[in-house]
């Protein structure tokens, strides 16, 4: 049983932190109080533990009239204290100490503290101010949310994040400078115990352990009507209001990217990022909230790591690692045991986390960028989706595997085995692909940018789905060929190259594939394949295309030549796995690389690991570049010097038809909302629809993609100029 010690001055106890002393730096420039100034404090109904005011130091710009009934003990440092006045929004405060009880806390430079009802062992940073706080307190050896311990402490206290699965297999420690990529490489690489281990040794490098701990709150912070702050750094222009208890927690925050917690909030052991924003009683517990991040309206976030610009309310997140630009807004909805891409949108009523297929809370959910669940659905754990997968309302009684990426996934009324479209995306919504990157980078309001994030849905990790689907999709045409067609069925030795000059043919052909591992049990019937086999092969060369401009745009010319694809060749490493790293994407070679030399102590940081993933950012484009030459290769089944003027006209061919039909099928996406009849039911006359929806011409999106085209195109006649 816990009970309240006693501690009478006759016994000789003091209180815990008498002893400790603030810095040298946080008494330079300080001085003991004059007795004029002592008997002022007293007049003015301040009282001190030490009946000689022997405690408290001040700058030599100190007014004791602005300090009013308030109780020191301690150690107390007051920086430069004359009348002035601060204001933030509507909060206005003469600076001053008033009504409050104060014990070892160093304040900086024109300060306003008023009704603190406990102010214990804080750094309090220039130009601050609280305003109605019932306690602000720190311990000797918080950690300000992240995983770390302090001398004598045992491994039961340190905090760990447990991402992507229920059972904590998947921990990571949370550290201040933390962001999806480091959350993911820790988490999904469990089989290296070696690994593991210099993880932590990374998280624990500068941790000095010693029990000397202060609370920090940074210049021009304002914190107002709180009930509880404890263990809190409070980073600098942060705004605090109403907020009901922050508990071991990290507040990231700059004049350039400021951070706001506002009514009811609790958030316990975690790091906020900067110029994240939490309100209206949204509930955090063992997190890490990347930039500019929005959480509201009662969410209930434990065990998350979640990415840059996201935004989550109404709903739950457990044991989840959420790469950048995550949206989910409904109360219906809810994630758990989840590694989710980024991009990504959970719609109304997903319940994904709700069904387990053991005994034991221990499945998850693996998704690739653009994961897009729709109304009402849910999934059996465990499961997998690659890049830009749209499913369909549904519960989906099943495990599921779906590898094609761009796809539309929905349960069939008449059949057990889901149905699939592979490159859905490409065939009916490429007003969504063409906007795609356009809508997050403009979304994307960080001032600095840590976390590299690939926005463009046509990209190495996609691309690498789409050459291992054109494959399955040539698999599964041999096997049908073979069930189906008796000119086939004797055909075992080159039904490979018989089942892909198939599709090659018959593009339109009407056929349905059927897929076992795309639902376990019932499997799943790939509808359209020739379409979609179509299609992943023009937008493959779109990519390569578009990653070869951009490699010439970076190296300063406009023309291919054939001379120019051998440099690329020969000069720049070949990388054709990559991984979805936190948003970046970076070859798995590469990745194996950062491991090693983690691992034989080359890497000694995590500063050093950012480095690492600047680094590959640098080559990226060489990178993507020399992986396009790869793609079109295989496309044509020979090396890119055997290509001649014929194949090159056929790649810019597609490349065109691509490029036009992105900006023709935007357009006639947005005039089905002006030329349908059920669209315009509810308006009494086009001119008072026209202002309510706004008028096609007006369309920023459309007018910017109008003239994003063009350039491409001419762009792209430029580049094959010397090669067809």
């Amino acid at each position: 049983m816990i009970k309240v010690d006693y501690l009478s001055s006759a016994s000789g106890l003091t209180l815990p932190s008498d002893s400790y002393f603030p810095s040298e730096q946080s008494l330079k420039n300080k001085r003991g109080l004059s007795d004029h100034e002592k008997r002022i404090l007293i007049a003015n109904n301040n009282k001190n533990s030490n009946p000689d005011w022997k405690n408290v130091y001040v700058s030599e710009e100190f007014d004791p009239a602005l300090v009013c009934d308030c109780e020191f003990s301690g150690i107390v440092v007051i920086g430069r204290l004359k009348k002035a006045t601060l204001r933030y929004h509507d909060l206005t405060l003469e600076t001053g100490l008033y009504h409050s009880k104060i014990h070892s806390c160093v304040f900086g430079d024109d300060v306003a503290i008023r009704n603190v009802h406990y102010l214990y062992n804080y750094q309090i940073g220039n130009r601050v101010m609280l305003f109605n706080i019932q306690e602000m307190s720190c311990t000797d050896h918080s950690k300000f949310g992240e995983g770390i311990l302090k001398e004598g402490e045992p491994e039961d206290n340190r905090v760990w994040i447990g991402v992507g699965n229920e059972n904590d297999g998947r921990r990571v420690l949370p550290f201040r400078d933390m962001i999806p990529a480091d959350a993911f490489i820790w988490s999904r690489n469990r089989d290296d115990a070696a690994l593991m281990d210099r993880f932590l040794e990374l998280t624990e490098n500068g941790n000095d352990k010693k029990l000397n701990t202060f609370g920090v709150v940074e210049d021009d912070v304002v914190i107002k009507n709180t009930s509880l702050i404890k263990d809190a750094w409070i980073c600098s222009c942060a705004y605090i209001k109403g907020a009901f208890k922050l508990k071991n927690i990290t507040v990231l925050s700059s004049e350039a990217e400021p951070s706001q917690i506002g009514e009811g909030v609790e958030m316990v052991n975690g790091i906020m990022g900067y110029g994240s924003k939490v309100f209206y009683q949204a509930v955090a517990v063992r997190f890490i909230i990347g930039r500019n991040c929005q959480l509201k309206y009662g969410v209930r976030v434990l065990n998350t790591v979640l990415g840059d610009n996201s935004t989550v309310s109404c709903c739950e997140l457990l044991n989840n690692l959420i790469f950048p630009f995550h949206e989910q807004h409904h109360n219906s909805s809810f994630l758990i045991a989840a590694t989710i891409g980024g991009q990504s949108n959970i719609a109304s009523g997903a319940t994904i986390g709700s069904n387990h297929n053991s005994r034991s809370p221990d499945g998850e959910i693996l998704a690739g960028r653009g994961f897009w669940p729709g109304l009402c659905s849910d999934f059996k754990h465990n499961s997998r989706f690659a890049s830009f997968v749209l499913v369909s309302k549904g519960s989906y009684q099943s495990e599921m595997d779906i590898t094609y990426p761009f796809s539309l996934v929905s349960i069939s009324c008449d059949e057990k085995a889901i149905h699939i479209i592979p490159a859905y995306w490409f065939m009916y919504n490429m007003f969504a692909m063409a906007r795609n990157n356009s809508k997050f980078l403009k979304r994307d309001k960080r001032k600095v940018k840590v976390q590299h994030i690939e926005t463009d849905p046509l990209a190495p990790d996609t691309m690498q789905e789409i050459m291992q689907s054109l494959e399955r999709i040539i698999q599964l045409t041999a096997n049908w060929l073979k069930e189906n067609k008796l000119e086939f069925c004797g055909n075992t030795d080159n039904i490979y190259q018989l089942a892909k000059d198939y599709l090659h043919q018959n593009p339109d052909a009407d056929i349905v594939l059927t897929d076992l591992r795309g639902m376990k049990r019932n499997g799943a019937k790939v509808c359209k394949p020739a379409a979609g086999y179509k299609e992943y092969r023009k937008v493959a060369k779109y990519f390569a295309v578009k990653s070869l401009m951009a490699w010439c745009k970076a190296h300063d010319t406009a023309a291919l030549e054939t001379r120019t694809l051998s440099d690329i060749t020969r000069d720049i490493p070949l990388y054709t796995e990559w991984s979805n790293a936190g948003g970046q994407i970076i070859p798995n070679e590469k990745l194996s690389e950062l491991f090693e030399n983690i691992k034989s102590r080359k890497v000694n940081s995590w500063k050093e690991v950012h480095t690492f993933y600047d680094d590959c950012q640098v080559s990226y484009c060489d990178w993507k570049a020399r992986y396009s030459v790869w793609i079109l290769e295989q496309l044509y089944t020979r090396p890119i010097e055997e290509f001649d003027a014929e194949i090159f006209k056929d790649i810019k061919s597609d490349v065109t038809i691509v490029s036009n039909y992105m900006y023709e099928s935007s357009i006639s996406s947005r005039q089905k909302d002006y030329t349908d009849y059920f669209r315009t039911i509810t308006y009494k006359n086009e001119e008072e629809m026209l202002n309510v929806v706004g008028r096609l011409e007006d369309n920023s999106f459309l007018k910017e993609l109008k003239g994003d085209t063009e350039a491409f195109n001419a762009a792209l006649d430029a580049l094959f100029a010397k090669i067809c």
